[in-house]
This record gives structure tokens, C-alpha cells and sequence, in this order.
């Protein structure tokens, strides 16, 4: 029967998958919702349909499958009567009223577990339900429902399993409570609901321990409890008392400092019901801690250490000073700082935990080290010694002073008094400090004061005259010293050179002038050393000026000089020319230049000389002497009244004056050539030969040369006669205030005769040879050295044979000049 049967089902599985092949599939279906014995399905409608069949059909179950009808308008409808926690393989078919089927559609799905049920619900807690029930089989979770009696509150939540517990209650209200299976498909009915109540809240309780001894627990009233009951017990062991009170405080006393305790408070409602809450701990406070030693440390800044034996239950300490400093640590010690130096304190110690401090320990007294002095200063009451002197501090038993010299000797003093004495000489700088001590030490720093002593006087002090009015003055370098003041000091004046080298020179000053000269050395710190010994040195001369200078002889030259300075000072002048160099010394205002060569130029300066030294040249003048007199002076006689002079140059001439003077008269010419060509000469006559030598600027030089004498004057009246006795006579008239001799020379055509007159002749006979000649005739003068005067003029006369006493002069020639 049971094979026949699923063959059957089969068959319609089959027709009716044909059918949905063959008609036009275009209708949709999903599951709405599930419970244990119903499923809700909806679709989308179908044109032309007359009504909707849902056939229901268990997999994997030999169960019969399940069948509803709705109407051609619904779009949704329930089939009941299944099984729990079943898959349904839900089939839509659409059809006509002939019973085709238009359209079709399926989908699977479980339906939901079977109802579970209650066993047991309950409340621990002011804000919760437990409840117990049953496992149903399929159910992968469950769903605990609360709902008030007045309906004004509903909830649910998940569980896993059983028991579930409700939270989000009211304390001391009523509710109903039914749970739901839940699987894949969805969740079943609720279940028979029962009604249970939560219980009253557990107190809150506050605990605190205000000693070491004592835990103080309070709590706000609970509503709807009559009755509180505290249990304390030590965290993790026993119970130490039990005890009910309508009160809402309680304090727990004689209990051990530094301990745990815990506190549980519950509170009965009138049922007799109680929360069992999770206990509250509380410590109580530490014990006093006992302080075993207190060290001042040295370090970067002074401090204190302070140690402390160990307090149970403590979780951290607190050490404070008098001074108000503190430092907190969870070990038995801690560092304060920093410290003040010159302190006397107390410490103690503060025990922490988590219920607050302890009592404050026993204070433990300290001091620290002396502070170093503030004020300390250097006393010189007299050079090169010293003391360091400073103010006096508290907590004191001693001092130790360091003097320290830039050099690296180092002294140290130690004493109970305020000061310390030390050699301090001059030039050198000193640090000083103080450090006090007591039994705590000394302070690592103490004020350093710097000391510098004067600067010390230069002892090798050279002064050298380097120039005329400028004095270098050398020294070695001195300690101390990073400035020289230097100073020439006179009558109403005082020069000063600053440097910081040791040389100075002292330019610009006064010539001929003793200078007192100081070398001073200073410090930025000290300022200078004006006890140094002073240096007398003179300048050098002051320079001479030429005021004149006159020639005195030919060669000889007086120099006029200014003489600005001691009496006993020596002055040289010196010519300086071309070629040569002369001098001349004196203490007066004059000196004499000799032998100074002619036709010279010299610069003539005067220098000032003394025992420091010389002065500077004077302004130079120049001295220029006479130009040189010509060595030779030639004076040739060209005709009776000119003459031609001539002489060789003179070095520095440039041009001459010749003068030819006698009594009689003179004959000067100026010319720039060593000749002159002089008219104006008396024939017989003695000239005085001078010839002025004349420079470019126009020195003159008189030079005197041996005398001039004009020849014989020609003799004048010259006639020639024919004596008896065929012999000529030529008479003339001497015109020369002396007498000399006078050659007569005929020159005829055919003879030529010669005759010589002695002195103070006046004629001079001649035998002719030939009568009837023309002659020429030349009376001439001769000198008593036998020269013949050149220049008279000839005569020619005609004379006649026999018959005639006179020639005829037939013409007077002049005879030409060579």
C-alpha cells in the first residue's frame, strides 16, 4: 500500500512538473512567515487565473502533502497543519475554471520547531528573570519573551539554550515570560506563559577606611526591602563578621591596617527573597611608616635621599620636607630635590594605598650644606699684599678658600675666621672662592671673584731719537698690562700714545725740547700704573734757516743763518754743486764757504747738529758765484781809432761787456760772442783792458787783464820833394805826444826805397835813382819792439825831373783792412 502510494505521488510530481513546463511560467512565490504547524506564502497574481491552489509537500517525510484554495484576488495565504521543523516544498499553481494551469511556481522552506515549554522561572537579580524549559528538538536557538501585566512593556531576546535569562528589569515588578524555538524557517507559537517577579536591588554600597583600623560602608535605602545584611570577609579567605541592620551605615572597626576586606550587603524584600551581589573590596589605610635615614645627596643640584622601612599594604609613599617639597614613589626611598644649601629641616613620610594615607611618620631632622658666601672681595691695603675677605654664612664649622693665579699657583687657606691673606704681586690676576663646610658637605660651586693686581712698570724702557721730532720708545711686555699709555711731557703740554703693543712712537713733537717720557701700563680691570719712572730725552735741533748769503772775496761766501737752538749746537752748511761739495762749521750765526770755484751753482743748506742728533735740512737756497773771468784776452788794433778784442769763454758767461779805458776816453762794447769790434781808440794812447763776465741771471764778474796800448798815431802832412841833389825828402808831422821812430817806404815803378826816421823825425831823405817816377809813399810809425804800424794810409805822388821843388800828389789810398 505504502509503494502504491508513492508511486501515485510521484506520477502527480511529474504531471504537474510537465504542466509547469508547458505553460508560461511568469508568476513568482516566497514564504512570508513559518511557524511550527503553518506556513504563509505570497506571490505575484496572474492574469486569467480563477483561483490559486498551494499544495504543501513534505521532503523527506512519507507525510501526505497538504492542500489550500484562495481565491483569484488573493496574493497571499497560510497552510496549516503541518509538521514541526519539516521542508516543505511549496508549489503556486494559477488556474482556469477548466482546471488548466496557467501559471506555476515553487519554493522550499522549513517550518518552524515545536513549542517549547516552561519548567521553571526565576529572579536572582533586581533586573533580571531566569528561565528554565525544555529542549526542542530542530531548534538551533530560542526566544525569551517579557511582557508587564499592564502591557506597557515588551521585550525578547535571544538564548541558546535553556536556562535564558531576561536583564533590562525592574526590580520588584511582576511579568509574564514564554520562550520561542527558533530554526532556519523562523520561530514556533510562544510558549504557555507563566508569571514570575524580580527581586528587590542589591544595595550599593559605598566603602571608604578614614584610619588603618576601620572600614566605613553606607549604601542608599532600596525600595520595597525591610531588612539589610553584611557580611565582611578578608579578599580570599574567610568570613570575619555577619550582621542584619535596617540601617544604612555600618562601620567595621579593630581591623588590621594595610588589609583587604570585602563587604556583600543584601537586601530582603518581603517575600523573604535576596540578591546575592558581588562583594565590594576595601582596604584599609597603611600604618605610619617608621623613616630610618635621611642623606644629603651631591649631584647635578643638591638633594635628599630618604629611606623608610617597607608598610604592608602600602601601595605608594610620600616624603615631605618642612620647606614644603615633597617626592612620591611606590619604594622605600625617594630623592628631594633640589635642596636650598644652608637649610635645617625635618622630613617625614605618608604611607598610600588605595583607602588613602597614613598617619605622617615621626619626623626625621637633616640640614644641608653651607651656602657659599654671596659677597667676596680682594683687600690691598698695600702693594703685592692681599687677603680675600668674605661674609660670614650659617651652619658653618669651617672654610676652605682657593687662590688660584693665572700663572697656575694655586694656595688654599683653611679657617674658621672670615678672611685669608696671600701674596699678590703685581701684573698677575687671581680667582678666588670660598666653600664653606658643616657635616653635610660643602657645595660643589662656589662664587668665583676675579682679583687683578696693578699692571707692573716697564723696567727696560728705551727712548730713541728716530726721526727729527719723533721719539720710539721700546719696552719689554709686563704682566698684567693689556694697555700702554705713553706720554712725552714739556712745560705746558703732554702727548699721549695708546697701544697695546710694546713699542710707541712719538711723532709731531717740538724740536730742540726736552721731553719727559713715561711709559704706563693698564688693565680693563685696574686701571694704569701711574707710579712708573719717567725718561728725560731731547728731541733733535730744530732747523736752521739761511737768512743771506754775500760774497766776501773772490772765492769767499758768507752765509747768514738763523740759530733757533742751544748755544752749544753745532751748524754745518754745506754747497753742494755739480762736481764738488763744500762746508763750513760754526756755533754763531755765520759761516764762511771758501774756495768756491767760478761759474758754479751750488744748493747751500744749514743742518743743526747736537749730541742727540741732527736736525732736518733747513730750506735750501741756492748760491750761484760769479762766472769765471776768460783766461786770455787778445786786444789786436784793426785801424788807428778800432780795434778788435777778443778772449776765450768764461764757464757760467753768457755774455760780456769789454771796456778799453784811459784817460782820454773809453770804448765798451756788450756782446754775447768771446770777440768785440771797439771804435773810439786814440792811436798813442795806454787803455786799462776790463771785460765784465755775466751769468744768465745776471751775477757779474769784474775781470781785469794787462793794459792796452793804441799804436803810434799816423803821421799826418806827409809830402814828398825832390832836392837838388836828385834825392827825395819826405816830410810828415808826428801827431803821437811821443816820439818814435818812422819808416818811410817808396814804392815806384821803377825802384823801391826805404828809409827809417829816428825818433822825433820828422823827414827822411832818399836817393833816386830815376827821376820822373810816380810814387807811392807809407810814413809809418814803429814801436820800440820795431812793429810797424799797419793801417796808415799810402800817398802817391808824381815827381817831376829836375826843375820842380814839390811833387804832385796825384791820390791818398787807404789801405784795406785784414
Amino acid at each position: 500500500m505504502g509503494t502504491m502510494h508513492l508511486h501515485g505521488i510521484k506520477l502527480l510530481l511529474f504531471y504537474t512538473l510537465t504542466r509547469v513546463c508547458t505553460a508560461q511560467n511568469d508568476i513568482t512565490l516566497s514564504v512570508f512567515t513559518v511557524t511550527s504547524k503553518s506556513m504563509t506564502v505570497q506571490w505575484s497574481g496572474h492574469a486569467g487565473a480563477s483561483f490559486y491552489k498551494i499544495t504543501a509537500t513534505p521532503k523527506n517525510s512519507p507525510e501526505q502533502p497538504v492542500f489550500a484554495q484562495f481565491s483569484s484576488n488573493a496574493v497571499m495565504g497560510s497552510v496549516n497543519s503541518l509538521s514541526p521543523n519539516t521542508v516543505y516544498t511549496m508549489q503556486l499553481e494559477a488556474m482556469d475554471n477548466a482546471l488548466n494551469v496557467l501559471s506555476s511556481a515553487e519554493t522550499e522552506e522549513t517550518t518552524a520547531p515545536d513549542v517549547p515549554s516552561i519548567d521553571e522561572a526565576y529572579s536572582k537579580n533586581s533586573d533580571s528573570i531566569t528561565v528554565e524549559f525544555a529542549d526542542v528538538a530542530g531548534a538551533t536557538s530560542y526566544i525569551l519573551r517579557a511582557e508587564s501585566e499592564t502591557g506597557d512593556f515588551f521585550f525578547e531576546t535571544p538564548v541558546a539554550d535553556s536556562p535564558g535569562t531576561v536583564v533590562g528589569l525592574q526590580p520588584y515588578t511582576d511579568y509574564i515570560l514564554s520562550v520561542m524555538s527558533v530554526n532556519s524557517g523562523g520561530r514556533s507559537q510562544p510558549s504557555y506563559p507563566v508569571e514570575a517577579k524580580t527581586v528587590v536591588m542589591a544595595p550599593k554600597l559605598n566603602t571608604s577606611s578614614s584610619s588603618n583600623d576601620s572600614i566605613l560602608v553606607t549604601w542608599p535605602p532600596v525600595e520595597h526591602a525591610i531588612l539589610y545584611t553584611l557580611i565582611l570577609t578578608l579578599e580570599g579567605g574567610s568570613t570575619v563578621r555577619e550582621l542584619n541592620t535596617t540601617d544604612t551605615a555600618v562601620t567595621f572597626d579593630n581591623l588590621q591596617p594595610g588589609t583587604s576586606y570585602c563587604v556583600k550587603g543584601m537586601a530582603w524584600d518581603a517575600e523573604g527573597r535576596t540578591v546575592d551581589p558581588l562583594p565590594v573590596c576595601q582596604i584599609t589605610r597603611p600604618h605610619s611608616p617608621d623613616v630610618t635615614d635621611v642623606q644629603v645627596t651631591q649631584g647635578r643640584a643638591l638633594g635628599i635621599a630618604v629611606y623608610w622601612m617597607i608598610v604592608p599594604g602600602a601601595t605608594s609613599y610620600l616624603a615631605l620636607t618642612s620647606n614644603g617639597q615633597n617626592c612620591s614613589t611606590d619604594n622605600t626611598y625617594c630623592y628631594i630635590v633640589p635642596q636650598e644649601c644652608g637649610q635645617n629641616d625635618s622630613v617625614y613620610v605618608v604611607a598610600y594605598n588605595d583607602a588613602g594615607p597614613s598617619s605622617p611618620s615621626q619626623p626625621a631632622n637633616y640640614i644641608t650644606y653651607p651656602c657659599p658666601p654671596e659677597n667676596i672681595w680682594v683687600e690691598e691695603p698695600t702693594p703685592g699684599n692681599c687677603s680675600v675677605v668674605w661674609e660670614d654664612v650659617p651652619l658653618v664649622e669651617h672654610y676652605v678658600a682657593f687662590i688660584k693665579r693665572d700663572d697656575g699657583t694655586e694656595k688654599t687657606c683653611n679657617t674658621t675666621k672670615t678672611s685669608c691673606s696671600f701674596f699678590c704681586p703685581c701684573g698677575y690676576t687671581f680667582l678666588t672662592s670660598v666653600f664653606p663646610y658643616n657635616q653635610a658637605g660643602t657645595s660643589l660651586f662656589a662664587h668665583v671673584r676675579n682679583y687683578t693686581t696693578i699692571p707692573c712698570c716697564p723696567q727696560d724702557v728705551t727712548v730713541k731719537l728716530v726721526s727729527t721730532e719723533t721719539l720710539e720708545v721700546m719696552w719689554s711686555p709686563v704682566k698684567g698690562a693689556a694697555l700702554y699709555e705713553t706720554t712725552a711731557a714739556r712745560t705746558n703740554s703732554v702727548l699721549h700714545c695708546n697701544d697695546t703693543s710694546p713699542v710707541c712712537a712719538l711723532s709731531d713733537l717740538r724740536c730742540n725740547t726736552p721731553y719727559s717720557v713715561t711709559v704706563t701700563p693698564c688693565s680693563e680691570l685696574r686701571g694704569c700704573n701711574r707710579t712708573c719712572t719717567a725718561q728725560e730725552h731731547e728731541t733733535a735741533p730744530c732747523a736752521p734757516e739761511i737768512l743771506n748769503m754775500t760774497q766776501t772775496s773772490n772765492s769767499t761766501y758768507r752765509v747768514l743763518i738763523t740759530t733757533p737752538n742751544s748755544p752749544s749746537t753745532n751748524y754745518t752748511v754745506t754747497a753742494t754743486g755739480r762736481y764738488d761739495k763744500h762746508t763750513c762749521q760754526s756755533r754763531n750765526s755765520s759761516c764762511e764757504l771758501a774756495p768756491l770755484p767760478c761759474g758754479s751753482i751750488y744748493e747751500v743748506v744749514a743742518v743743526a747738529t747736537a749730541a742727540v742728533g741732527k736736525s732736518l735740512p733747513g730750506f735750501s737756497k741756492t748760491l750761484e758765484t760769479g762766472p769765471c773771468c776768460p783766461s786770455t784776452v787778445d786786444v789786436t788794433q784793426v785801424t788807428q781809432a778800432m780795434t778788435n778784442v777778443t778772449w776765450s769763454p768764461g764757464t757760467g758767461a753768457r755774455s760780456y761787456v769789454a771796456t778799453l779805458m784811459s784817460p782820454r776816453g773809453e770804448a765798451r762794447c756788450h756782446t754775447l760772442d768771446p770777440h768785440c769790434l771797439m771804435g773810439c781808440i786814440t792811436c798813442g794812447t795806454n787803455y786799462s783792458v776790463t771785460l765784465d763776465a755775466i751769468s744768465s741771471t745776471g751775477h757779474k764778474s769784474q775781470c781785469q787783464y794787462r793794459g792796452f796800448s793804441s799804436s803810434a798815431c799816423c803821421p799826418t802832412g806827409v809830402k814828398l820833394y825832390r832836392r837838388t841833389n836828385n834825392s827825395l825828402r819826405v816830410y810828415w808831422r808826428s801827431s803821437s805826444p811821443q816820439a818814435y821812430n818812422h819808416t818811410v817806404e817808396l814804392y815806384g815803378t821803377g825802384a823801391n826805397y826805404t828809409c827809417l826816421a829816428a825818433p822825433g823825425g820828422m823827414y827822411c831823405d832818399i836817393q833816386e835813382e830815376t827821376c820822373g817816377d810816380v810814387y807811392t809813399v807809407v810814413v809809418a810809425p814803429v814801436g820800440k819792439y820795431g812793429d810797424k804800424v799797419t793801417f796808415c794810409l799810402p800817398r802817391t805822388y808824381s815827381v817831376p825831373c829836375p826843375g820842380s821843388n814839390a811833387g804832385m800828389v796825384i791820390s791818398r789810398r787807404r789801405r784795406s783792412v785784414n
